[in-house]
C-alpha cells in the first residue's frame, strides 16, 4: 500500500466530460485555496470562523508529515486559474480495521459549477481509497444545501441519519483537557501526532 497521497493512482486525472484538471494541489496555489476556504465561509454562514492562514495551511499540506490532502480543480492549465477544492484527511474504523477516508471540504466557484467538477473531484478522492484500500468515503453536509445533497445522492451517498455530530471546542475544550490524566513521556510515534 502506498502514502495517502496516492502515489501510484493515474492523478492527475482528466475525464472527457468536461475541461479542467484535477490535480494534487501545490504549494503556489495555497492564496488561492484559503481564498476559497473564505469563499465557502461566506456561503455556509460561518465567515467569522474561517482564521486559517498560508503558513497553516503550508504546515498542514506540506510540512514535515503532512496529514492533510489536497486537489484541486484547474480550469485553464497555462493560466493557473483555480475552479474548485477538495480537501482530506485519512481517518480510522476500528470495525473494519483499515482508514477511510474523510472529505473535510469540498468547494467549485460559483461560475464553475455545473460543469461537473465537483463529481470529479468526488470521483478523484473515491479513487484514492479504493487504490489505496480505505473501506470509507465519509463527510459532512449542512442538511439546508439541497444542491449539494442532490449531487451526493446521485453517486450513491447514504446519509447518516441515525447519527449525530458532537463537538468540542474553545473553553470547553481546555475545560476538558484539565481534567486529563499526565500523559506519559512516550515518543509520538506510539501514541499518535506530537502534541
Amino acid at each position: 500500500m502506498t502514502s495517502p497521497t496516492g502515489s501510484h493512482s493515474p492523478i492527475p486525472v482528466r475525464m472527457p466530460v468536461t475541461s479542467g484538471l484535477i490535480r494534487r494541489a501545490r504549494p503556489g496555489d495555497i492564496d488561492e485555496i484559503l481564498a476559497m476556504v473564505r469563499e465557502l465561509a461566506e456561503y455556509e454562514r460561518l465567515a467569522d470562523q474561517a482564521v486559517a492562514t498560508p503558513a497553516q495551511f503550508h504546515a498542514a499540506l506540506f510540512g514535515a508529515s503532512p496529514a492533510v490532502y489536497a486537489f484541486v480543480v484547474d480550469d485553464d492549465p497555462d493560466a493557473g486559474t483555480l475552479a474548485g477544492f477538495a480537501i482530506y484527511f485519512l481517518n480510522f474504523s476500528t470495525w473494519l480495521g483499515v482508514h477511510g477516508l474523510y472529505l473535510e471540504d469540498l468547494y467549485v466557484r460559483p461560475q464553475f459549477r455545473g460543469r461537473g467538477f465537483g463529481k470529479r473531484l468526488l470521483a478523484t478522492m473515491a479513487r484514492v481509497c479504493v487504490d489505496e484500500g480505505y473501506g470509507r468515503f465519509e463527510w459532512w453536509v449542512l442538511d439546508w444545501n439541497v444542491d449539494a445533497l442532490a449531487v451526493y445522492e446521485s453517486i450513491g451517498a447514504v446519509p447518516m441519519d441515525e447519527w449525530t455530530v458532537q463537538r468540542v471546542t474553545g473553553q470547553a475544550l481546555i475545560d476538558l483537557a484539565a481534567q486529563a490524566d499526565p500523559l506519559p513521556a512516550v515518543p509520538p510515534a506510539q501514541h499518535g501526532p506530537p502534541t
